[in-house]
């Protein structure tokens, strides 16, 4: 959140997540992921679905697993991208997005290892697991600084009030 003065001279809170998602750089990102989302659907429904049979044991299954795997990412990065639209057009409330995001397991960095067999897998696969892995990292980032950004400071503990009291009794008496 950052903050700046309105004309009457109070502050206003702006929300960095409510400006980034209006932003064309959101924008891009979101096209893009759409767009990937599409293009492995077509992959995997059309010319995957043929190489897919030409493969042979252990393949096959190295194709079956990586490209579920993808299949998953895509839905997680394109439900994480949907979301941070709804809000921006008013679809849904910060405060909802917060929740349904909470459903999204976005992975930490070098959770995704390649199946052992990989490099072996239909060249138009592996492409489109590269950019899936690219677009993952962005999303991941910027999760995180909007995580980071939009989230409500934390509420004191109740305890540090109590202490702070008994502190002030205990030293008002020196």
């Amino acid at each position: 959140m950052a903050e700046s003065s309105s004309e009457d001279g109070s502050e206003v809170t702006i929300s960095f997540g409510a400006k980034f998602a209006e932003s064309e750089q959101f924008k891009a990102v979101f096209r893009e992921g759409m767009a990937l989302v599409e293009e492995a659907a077509a992959y995997l429904d059309g010319d995957g679905r043929l190489e897919a049979r030409a493969l042979k044991p252990p393949l096959s299954l190295a194709y079956a697993t990586e490209s579920m795997r993808l299949t998953t990412r895509l839905m997680q990065l394109a439900s994480w991208l949907l979301i941070r639209r709804a809000v921006t057009e008013g679809e849904l409330s910060p405060e909802q997005a917060i929740e349904e995001q909470r459903k999204i397991k976005l992975p930490v960095k070098g959770s995704d290892k390649p199946n052992k067999d990989f490099e072996d897998l239909p060249e138009r696969l592996k492409e489109l697991i590269g950019e899936s892995l690219k677009l993952q990292e962005r999303v991941v980032r910027l999760d995180a600084m909007l995580t980071q950004k939009d989230s409500p400071p934390e509420a004191e503990h109740p305890l540090h009030s109590q202490m702070s009291r008994l502190r002030a009794a205990f030293n008002s008496g020196e």
